[in-house]
């Protein structure tokens, strides 16, 4: 197997994928991790919401280490998040989406959505040549693993009986065309896949995740709104996210993450989250 190069290695044009793809990683996980904490003492038991609150630490911790290989390009904290207008954040509609008022089935389906999306992409980029993309996977994959067996356990409980199931069917229909903006192709692809940064294409991945998603939910008596045959482009909601137009609850959540940060006059950046925490 050949050396793994840095970031610092790679040319102009391996550099722009390579700034893509990263801010598509962390600015998903940035992004959810702040919808995780609406749910902070509204869970429905206390397990569920320190659960839920530890998955939402860890999902910024995994923003914090795409955002620090960003820093190693020359991105400063103030570019990253607190002064980077709304439209540059990349991430997918699936993330911003207010969650259904008071309906415990819509974070966990969108979890699960989002942690078997979340294995597949790390599968992605452990097959990367970059050492700032594969040397955090194994860690991260540890965490994301606990968060996907808790999306799973909280939905076979949901879809114990028919009013449950029913509520997460309703929360499947919602959320699975945002779901599917996770893999919808930035003006980077080509150039991710070419310069080795990423094992597998957005495509394949994609086409694994339909496949995993709708076999376990079928499993539990759900019914997927999309068919593994289609064209995913049909089903599309029409915000995806990655390509900067966002849905109009973008502005306002970006409002509520950037206010403490305006209220300081802007004069002190501190880091999202400090080393060992």
């Amino acid at each position: 197997m050949a050396p793994l190069r840095a970031l610092a290695d790679l040319d102009d044009e391996e550099r722009a994928a390579a700034e893509s793809l990263l801010f598509r990683l962390a600015d998903d996980e940035f992004v959810i991790a702040e919808r995780y904490t609406e749910w902070q003492v509204v869970a429905p038991t206390l397990e569920s919401d320190l659960a839920l609150s530890n998955i939402a630490q860890d999902e910024l911790g995994h923003a914090r280490v795409w955002f620090d290989a960003l820093g190693e390009l020359g991105y400063s904290e103030r570019d990253l998040v607190w002064e980077r207008d709304p439209g540059a954040f990349r991430h997918s509609t699936l993330v911003e989406l207010p969650f259904a008022e008071g309906d415990w089935a819509d974070p966990i389906l969108r979890g699960y959505l989002y942690d078997v999306a979340e294995d597949l992409r790390l599968d992605a980029v452990a097959g990367s040549d970059v050492r700032e993309l594969v040397d955090p996977v194994e860690k991260i994959r540890s965490e994301e693993e606990y968060h996907l067996e808790h999306a799973q356990n909280w939905l076979e409980r949901l879809c114990d009986d028919d009013a449950g199931r029913e509520r997460v069917q309703s929360a499947a229909d919602r959320l699975v065309p945002h779901a599917l903006t996770l893999w919808v192709p930035g003006p980077a692809a080509s150039a991710i896949d070419s310069s080795g940064l990423r094992g597998e294409s957005l495509d394949a991945t994609r086409r694994q995740w339909l496949d995993t998603v709708a076999s376990f939910l079928e499993s539990l008596g759900l019914t997927v709104p999309l068919d593994p045959g289609d064209d995913p482009t049909e089903s599309l909601p029409d915000s995806v996210g990655s390509d900067g137009n966002h849905t109009d609850h973008w502005p306002r959540l970006h409002d509520e993450l950037t206010e403490t940060y305006r209220e300081l006059g802007r004069s002190d950046v501190r880091r999202l989250r400090g080393e060992g925490t």
